[in-house]
């Protein structure tokens, strides 16, 4: 499993945002899939212990479900994006569904076109259609987190171990990671600061 986006496949989507150059040791930390009452929760106030300033790529259908959660992200100062209505998969749905699907997201996002794809599954015709109008963002290192297989030891260590300067983070916000996330994601910023590291939500 790949923690770090292959060089050649990045090389092949240069219009896909995988890290971000810069020469101040930003760093961005983002979670996907929220908001979740439990993680989001959690996740926010470790944010605001460690006032730090993170990115949310949120699903539609959530923020519906809990719009209050919405507002507090914004209100604690992290951007908020897109990351479908549905958590639609591009690679087995019609370029009209995933298009119409990430169109009625946008619709509670404020202020800003920032788009992760569900899965990191997105076409190369996909691409074209979407970078008229988004900033298509991807990562740099993949936590795992979701992984039944993985163990917050070694979660941490992979994080800890692949980030460098201009590295986008993931992490998750839902149920299903909170366990592992719960467990390292404090730890493992306060480490990431002691290596200089400071983290950014300017895209």
């Amino acid at each position: 499993m790949f923690v770090k986006i292959p060089k050649l496949i990045q090389f092949f989507f240069p219009s896909i945002i995988w890290k971000k150059e810069n020469s101040q040791k930003n760093i961005w930390l983002t979670f996907d899939d929220g908001p979740s009452p439990k993680a989001t929760s959690f996740i926010l106030k470790i944010l605001k212990e460690e006032q730090i300033k993170a990115t949310f790529f949120l699903v539609g259908q959530n923020i519906k479900k809990y719009p209050k959660l919405l507002y507090k992200i914004i209100d604690e100062g992290h951007t908020v994006a897109n990351h479908s209505y549905s958590h639609i998969n591009g690679w087995n749905s019609s370029n009209a569904t995933y298009f119409n699907d990430i169109e009625k997201c946008q619709k509670f996002i404020p202020g800003n076109k920032l788009f992760r794809p569900p899965y990191g599954k997105v076409s190369p015709l996909q691409i074209r259609y979407l970078k008229k109008k988004y900033k298509i963002i991807l990562w740099d290192v993949l936590s795992w987190d979701f992984s039944s297989k993985n163990t917050p030891k070694k979660i941490k260590h992979s994080v800890l171990k692949n980030t460098v300067e201009g590295s986008i983070i993931v992490f998750h916000n839902n149920e299903k990671s909170f366990k592992n996330v719960s467990a390292v994601l404090q730890e493992v910023i306060q480490e990431l600061k002691q290596k200089g590291f400071s983290f950014s939500n300017s895209w």
